[in-house]
């Protein structure tokens, strides 16, 4: 079979593993192409095999810097902190990992798979290992808190210091957008009680959390919530989200847990709450200054997601924070 130029030219680039070579005219000489030299804070993205799956990620900063891990929430993944691990990659060596069944890691079939928060959890501290982070700052929002307590309790020495953002860990924390869930859900797990829960995993539902409470929608992209809907709509994305949504349950056993992890172990923290969340209270992000009252507190007029319009104050602040209170006690 012939092939033209074109098409020749296609099946390199499809099969290509890396630069496609384009050839100079005969003619002519051509001044050598600058191959560039690419900066410690630039956002450079791989996967590494974790438990058989591959585990995409996300990463910045000169690996001598202080190591710092973002842990996303629902229903996002990495690209939830596109622009904070930006931000921050001038000072940090800065990880965000997707967990599996999230943005470009594996997602295995549920049928064979059990998602749950203990199996991320597990599966997030081995990369964590693979990848040389054995001492870390670690910012947990929304699903990233039940992942990374998780993580620091069967480890403690690990942590270096915490930074919150909207992820629950109280009992006085929850909206009333968790009745379909404490109530029905949890209670019995059926298809009727899973029904008005697949709404939140909508185009709408989605975009839905990200708008509401933001005190500067402008500011947040609409690639955010387009993002997080085409993963959803990948196979098995509503499906291993309710598998969560049931998981989730385990969390609030745990929670005395935590609170004891943090009364105990007094890390330094700060916390980033943004008090308009539609899941999350005001007095769920108050409630840790009972166990932390030596933490930052910063209150936000922002929803869910506060990074996404409030970005440069959240940054400029976990710098501070870390200057003021963790670098010079290390």
């Amino acid at each position: 079979m012939r092939f033209s130029p074109l098409a020749a030219l296609v099946a390199a680039i499809i099969s290509s593993t890396g630069p496609v070579a384009i050839i100079a005219p005969a003619h002519g000489q051509t001044p050598a192409a600058t191959t560039t030299t690419v900066a410690a804070t630039q956002v450079r993205y791989g996967t590494m095999q974790v438990d058989g799956l591959n585990i995409a990620y996300r990463e910045a900063g000169d690996p001598s810097n202080p190591k710092l891990v973002l842990l996303h929430g629902w229903p996002s993944s990495s690209h939830q902190y596109r622009d904070l691990i930006v931000a921050l990659a001038p000072r940090f060596h800065v990880v965000a990992p997707d967990y599996q069944g999230f943005g470009n890691s594996d997602r295995p079939d549920p049928a064979t798979y059990h998602y749950s928060f203990e199996a991320i959890s597990v599966t997030m501290e081995r990369f964590l290992a693979a990848k040389g982070f054995d001492h870390y700052g670690l910012f947990m929002q929304d699903y990233g808190g039940p992942v990374g307590f998780r993580v620091i309790g069967r480890n403690p020495s690990a942590l270096d210091w915490l930074i919150i953002q909207n992820t629950n860990a109280y009992e006085s924390g929850f909206t009333p957008a968790w009745d379909a869930f404490r109530k029905a859900l949890w209670v019995n797990r059926s298809a009727e009680t899973e029904a008005p829960l697949a709404a939140f995993n909508t185009h709408d539902g989605i975009k839905g959390v990200y708008l509401a409470g933001a005190a500067h929608p402008e500011l947040i992209s609409q690639d955010a919530w387009e993002s997080d809907d085409g993963f959803m709509r990948k196979p098995n994305g509503l499906r291993l989200n309710l598998d969560l949504f049931y998981d989730y349950r385990t969390n609030v056993e745990l929670y005395p847990k935590w609170q004891k992890f943090l009364r105990d172990r007094q890390p330094k923290t700060v916390i980033f709450w943004g008090e308009r969340d539609p899941f999350f209270t005001p007095e769920g992000g108050e409630a840790y200054l009972k166990d932390l009252p030596k933490a930052e507190m910063h209150r936000l007029n922002a929803g869910h997601f506060a990074t996404e319009d409030n970005l440069p104050y959240i940054s400029e602040h976990i710098i501070s924070f870390y200057d003021k209170n963790v670098r010079s006690k290390k």
